[in-house]
Formats: structure tokens, C-alpha cells, sequence
């Protein structure tokens, strides 16, 4: 064979060679369009929304993250879990829940009522719902149409405790939700036994003074559920009985009960701008015991004792506390 041939052959042969070799190291050590599809069906893989039934039957696509989240009466529990809701429940202008107004000081006020225009130019992603009661008739469509609305309970009023742990699983913050739960059970049992060291079974009573009327705070419901069931204060008579006859939070007592009211403690919700000797100075309040004892207690309107909730209920131990135990 020619020389010049064989060596030529020889050379192609190499650099063919040469070339492969280094075609195949190259694609060994750049592993990059591999990771780079992995990594686009990761983020692809991630739900943006859930589906759940809400407390009346509707199924609602849940965004994953809500990020304008609005919930006329459910603000304690979302700032309970760190939510600031995109507006706050009021009665006329902006008289919002008072004993939030730290922690929503910057949030406007959204009617009691919830205007089909006012809602829209909330602009939520997420509208959580405190009862059936609310989304009435067609409100339920009208408002899911501007975002997706989700009815937390059915009746008028529901556990807090239950409304908490629902809306936590609706935010994605069941943990969150949890956890709130724990460390309020773990103050209210702390106040208990306390209470139980320095005034044993006494009885006590939540009264609510406006400028027409008195009303008295039910049994099972509102600071009534604190004062009688967390903090296991003795109900006077005169409060179950009233408790029988209606399922309203507050519900007016006549004089006449007034009278009869056994109360060792008494704690005043003043809507009026006269002071607690000033109230219970008439010979109607004098027949109480909490008045004869000097046991009596105000606190205004914007307190928390006409609402409740995690964060309420916890400002209604705190008062107690500092009212019962006083030195």
C-alpha cells in the first residue's frame, strides 16, 4: 500500500476518533438540560388552587395562597393566624371592633351589610363567609362571582373554636390554627384554677348598659362562654333562665330580674357616658350582691367582651384576672 495513502488514512482515523471522544465528554459533563426539565415540572406541579366544601354544600376553588383575603366578623381569626384581612366589619361609619384596631388600625372599614359595589371594589381573591345567614337568596352568587366565596358556618353563631380551625384549613394554616387553639386552652385553664383559689364557686354576670336598655350576656355565648365554661365561674340564676328563652348573644333584662340578679361579680360593658357608680347608684342595682360587695367592674364598648374569639375571649381573661384579683 501507498505510504502517503496509509498515513493519510491513519490521520482521518485519529481525528475521527479524537472527535468522538470528545463529542461524548462533552455531553457527560453537561448534565444541564436534564435539571432544567426537572426543574419545569417541579414548578409546573404545584397547585395554585384547592377544592373544598364549604359549611352549606358549595364547592369552591380555593386559591392556594389567598393574598386579599376578605372576611366581614372573622377578623379575629384571621389576625389570630397572621392574616390582615383587605377591609374590616363596621356599622355605619367605620364603628369597627375596637379591641382590633391595633392590629387593623390601617385597614378601611367595610359596611356590616356588604354592599354587592362595595365588595367589588375590595378587589379579594378570597371571601370567607361567617354563616349561612349571609349569603341569603342570591347573595351567594353574586358574591362568588367576584371571588371565590366560601361559607364557613352554618348558624348564626358558631363555635369560634371550630370557625378557627376551619378557616386555618382554608388558608393553609391548620398548624398556625392549632397551635392558637392550644395556647388559649392553656391560658384559660391557668385563669381558672386561679380563680378557683381566690373566689371557689362564686357567681358572676356580664351586663351590657345602653343608653334605652340593659342586657345580659347569654349562657354558652360571647364573654358568657368565657366567664361560665373557660373560666368556670358560676352562672346566677337569673342568667339561665334568661339564656332558656332566647338565642340572641346579648338579651335585655327587665327591672324586675334586674332585682333578682344573684351575682357575687359584675362586670359592665358601658355604651353610655355615665360612670359605674353612676349606673348602678339607682335602689334597683342595690339589691345585687356585686354592688353591696363594691364587685362591680366597667369596661367600654370597644373592649372585646361584646364579641369573641380567640383574641377576644383572651382580653376577657386578662380583665377578669385584673379585676377579680385585684390586691
Amino acid at each position: 500500500m501507498n505510504r502517503k495513502h496509509t498515513y493519510s488514512a491513519t490521520l482521518i482515523l485519529l481525528l475521527s476518533v479524537g472527535l468522538l471522544l470528545s463529542a461524548c465528554s462533552s455531553g457527560t459533563s453537561t448534565p444541564a438540560p436534564a435539571t432544567s426539565t426537572e426543574n419545569t415540572a417541579t414548578t409546573e406541579s404545584i397547585p395554585t388552587e384547592r377544592t373544598l366544601t364549604d359549611a352549606v354544600g358549595n364547592v369552591v376553588k380555593v386559591p392556594a395562597n389567598p393574598q386579599r383575603v376578605l372576611a366581614s366578623y372573622l377578623e379575629d381569626p384571621l389576625v389570630a393566624l397572621g392574616v390582615t384581612p383587605v377591609a374590616q366589619w363596621a356599622i355605619g361609619e367605620g364603628n369597627t371592633q375596637g379591641y382590633l384596631q391595633k392590629q387593623l388600625a390601617n385597614v378601611p372599614p367595610i359596611d356590616s351589610t356588604l354592599p354587592y359595589e362595595a365588595v367589588l371594589n375590595t378587589n379579594p381573591d378570597l371571601i370567607l363567609m361567617d354563616s349561612a345567614e349571609m349569603v341569603a337568596g342570591d347573595k351567594y352568587a353574586q358574591y362568588n362571582q367576584i371571588a371565590p366565596t366560601y361559607v364557613v358556618g352554618k348558624k348564626q353563631n358558631n363555635d369560634w373554636r371550630e370557625e378557627l380551625l376551619t378557616i386555618g384549613d382554608v388558608l393553609g394554616k391548620s398548624n398556625e390554627a392549632k397551635k392558637v387553639l392550644v395556647d388559649y386552652e392553656a391560658k384559660a385553664k391557668k385563669a381558672k384554677d386561679q380563680l378557683q383559689q381566690q373566689i371557689g364557686n362564686e357567681s358572676a354576670a356580664a351586663l351590657w348598659v345602653t343608653g334605652k336598655n340593659i342586657y345580659v350576656v347569654s349562657r354558652n355565648l360571647s364573654s358568657g362562654d368565657v366567664l361560665y365554661n373557660d373560666l368556670g365561674l358560676k352562672a346566677p340564676v337569673v342568667v339561665e333562665e334568661i339564656s332558656k328563652s332566647g338565642e340572641a348573644n346579648w338579651q335585655a333584662i327587665s327591672l324586675e330580674k334586674l332585682t333578682d340578679l344573684d351575682a357575687d361579680y359584675l362586670f359592665l360593658i358601658n355604651s353610655t357616658e355615665q360612670s359605674k357608680e353612676e349606673i348602678t347608684s339607682p335602689a334597683v342595682w342595690q339589691n345585687i350582691p356585686a354592688v353591696k360587695k363594691g364587685h362591680v367592674y366597667d369596661f367600654s364598648a370597644d373592649s372585646s367582651w361584646l364579641y369573641t374569639g380567640a383574641i377576644a375571649n383572651g382580653q376577657i381573661i386578662d380583665d377578669v384576672l385584673a379585676s377579680v384579683l385585684q390586691k
